[in-house]
């Protein structure tokens, strides 16, 4: 997290962005000079109980909680010092380092700015839409997955990667399902990641209740179940960001001890 520790609020004052983007097209680096970001602000450090109430605040929390941990991690298992990522939350339209985005997006990690954009009503839809239990930990787990983009980013694998492609082998399934496996290193470690600062943890150990709602927010974005929810049939061909059981699948691999060597699913010979 850039900027001092804090998550900078972008609200759009004109919906005038394009519309129907796509997170493969945002990746990308599409670019567009149409529409504008609005007034931005700052949200500052939040109690313990702001972050179990507030969605802001849980934002905040998990981003400092995911800096902590990654500042700590890749140096000893990527061999690169962690550049802290800028987080940017917005309402219905951002411009981005990679081009013009809307709320439909849904949340994605820019490379060419090292920033990662959320929209929080992507929360409520990631039950209402897609079915997901919702919870705390599955909100943490978007935030988990978009930083586990840079991740990769800073392992130089999007660089390596084809991304342009579709279909179950593809790089770019590849990709998402590493960034599911290091959402899942943090979230396995985030009950003994302490704030640097005041030596506390960040999060309780976690229950088994909570770890099924962000398993539930894995599944909820796999691409054969986004593909029945829409109304279609199940195309392999098509998918982008891999099944329900293999976002589940790669995300227990980080949670249950997973190293960035295990996570490294570009390399890896079964998905």
């Amino acid at each position: 997290m850039g900027g001092g520790g804090v998550v900078v609020i972008v609200i759009a004052l004109a919906y005038m962005l394009l519309t129907g983007n796509s997170p493969a097209d945002i990746l990308g680096g599409t670019t567009s000079d149409a529409g504008g970001a609005g007034e931005e602000g700052y949200v500052g450090d939040c109690t313990a109980e702001q972050a179990n109430t507030d969605a802001e605040c849980r934002l905040n929390a998990a981003v400092q909680s995911l800096d902590a941990y990654w500042a700590a991690t890749l140096p000893e298992q990527g061999g690169v010092d962690y550049e802290l990522p800028e987080v940017v939350s917005f309402t219905s339209a951002v411009d981005t380092g990679c081009g013009s985005a809307t709320s439909s997006t849904g949340p994605f990690y820019c490379p060419a700015d090292t920033t990662v954009y959320e929209d929080l009503a992507f929360y409520d839809q990631l039950s209402s839409q897609f079915g997901a239990e919702g919870g705390p930990l599955a909100e943490m787990y978007v935030t988990a997955h978009e930083f586990g983009h840079h991740i990769e980013n800073q392992l130089g694998l999007f660089e390596r990667a084809d991304r342009s492609g579709t279909g179950p082998e593809s790089d770019s399934v590849r990709i998402e399902l590493m960034a599911d496996c290091l959402a899942g290193m943090w979230a396995g470690n985030a009950a003994t990641t302490e704030d640097p600062d005041t030596g506390v943890t960040f999060l309780e150990p976690i229950t088994r209740d909570e770890l099924d709602q962000a398993l539930s927010a894995a599944a909820a974005v796999g691409d054969d179940n986004i593909q029945r929810r829409s109304g279609g049939d199940v195309n392999p061909e098509a998918f982008s960001h891999g099944s329900s059981e293999q976002r589940v699948k790669w995300f227990s691999t980080g949670y249950n001890g997973g190293t960035i060597q295990d996570c490294n699913a570009l390399d890896a010979s079964t998905l």
